[in-house]
Parts: structure tokens; C-alpha cells; sequence
């Protein structure tokens, strides 16, 4: 899979994010890596992806993130609010604020799409507490929008290699630096799944 993702972001420039000349987040991965559809179909995803979404679902986005200790970067509390879409300039009262990033359009989506969406990340390294976990606050997605930023239930996601995370796109989530000294990498593929059509 790593060696796959590496020659498929190093063949598409645009859907890439670079910071001095390396590649540390790619977006528009179905289109860039068309067997990426065969990377969730063990038994026990598919089982939780139909139990969570219906049958119906579908995989609607792949991004990649990677964060080399050699240049790090933090990310403040947040929730994931965007989908990607063809196009971001129909008239609509269902999704907002439009952007075009890495040449993905997207928008803001509503409370009700974001409700019916499951996201699975996939990780390609070990995720330790030296190298920028994530840290989620759990319940948060039941919130709504409304991000929270500090709370004494956060948690750090520390997981082995190939271990997947499920988490809902509205759950408040920030990541801190990897140290600089450890030499490790967080390299993570990242699935959004929706079952509204």
C-alpha cells in the first residue's frame, strides 16, 4: 500500500501538498489509486461500515497525510465539516462556504449528511506519543458543529501499524508535533464513507 500511495502522489502533482519540495498530504485518492476500493474489503471493515451505514454506503474521499519529524506541523481542535463534490458553484441551502483545495472542490456539508458519514484511517506506521497522535474528545460528535476545544477526556489515539481507527467526522479532533529527535513518520490513509445519496 505505501509503495502504491508513494508512486501514485509522486505521478499526480496536483492533488499534492508539499512543504519544502516533500509531499506530506494528498487529496483525490480514488481517482489517483483506482484499486484503493480493495483496501477496505476485509470482513470485519465492510461488517462495520454496513452495521454503522447500511449496506448503502459508498466511499466518498481518500486523503493521505504524513507527518516526517523532520517537519512536523500542529493541528488546532477541529471537526471535519467538508466533502468533496464535482461542483461547488450549483445553487443550493444544503451545503456552504465553497473551496477548491489540491483541485478538489468542496463545501461545508449539513449536520444531517455528516451524521450519516463514518471515516476510517487506515495507519501505515506506528503512532506513538512521539510522533503527533491524535487526540480525539470522545462524545464530541454529538454535539453538532460547535467545536470543542479543551477538555479533560481527551484521549491520544496510539496504535500499531495496519490498526484502523473509526471516528465520526463531527468528533473534535487536533493532532500536536512529532519530535523532532524520534525519526519516526506518521503516515496515514484516510477513507470517508457516506450511505446518503
Amino acid at each position: 500500500m505505501i509503495d502504491r500511495l508513494e508512486s501514485a502522489i509522486a505521478a499526480d502533482s496536483e492533488s499534492s501538498i508539499k512543504s519544502r519540495g516533500k509531499v506530506y498530504a494528498a487529496r483525490n485518492l480514488i481517482d489517483s489509486i483506482p484499486d484503493i476500493q480493495s483496501c477496505f474489503s476485509a470482513a470485519p471493515l465492510v461488517e462495520l461500515l454496513t452495521a454503522d451505514l447500511s449496506a448503502r454506503f459508498g466511499l466518498v474521499r481518500v486523503l493521505y497525510f504524513d507527518k516526517p519529524s523532520d517537519r512536523s506541523w500542529y493541528l488546532p481542535w477541529h471537526k471535519d465539516l467538508t466533502i468533496a463534490v464535482k461542483d461547488n458553484t450549483l445553487p443550493t441551502t444544503h451545503f456552504s462556504k465553497p473551496t477548491r483545495k489540491a483541485g478538489v472542490y468542496q463545501v461545508e456539508a449539513s449536520e444531517d449528511l455528516l451524521k450519516n458519514m463514518l471515516t476510517l484511517r487506515i495507519h501505515l506506521d506506528d503512532v506513538t506519543t512521539s510522533n503527533g497522535p491524535l487526540e480525539v474528545i470522545p462524545g464530541s460528535h454529538a454535539g453538532g458543529k460547535t467545536v470543542q476545544t479543551t477538555s479533560e477526556k481527551a484521549v491520544k489515539i496510539l496504535v500499531n501499524a495496519g490498526d484502523v481507527l473509526a471516528m465520526r467526522p463531527m468528533i473534535s479532533h487536533a493532532s500536536g508535533h512529532a519530535d523532532s529527535e524520534g525519526n519516526l513518520r506518521r503516515r496515514i490513509l484516510h477513507l470517508e464513507f457516506s450511505a446518503t445519496e
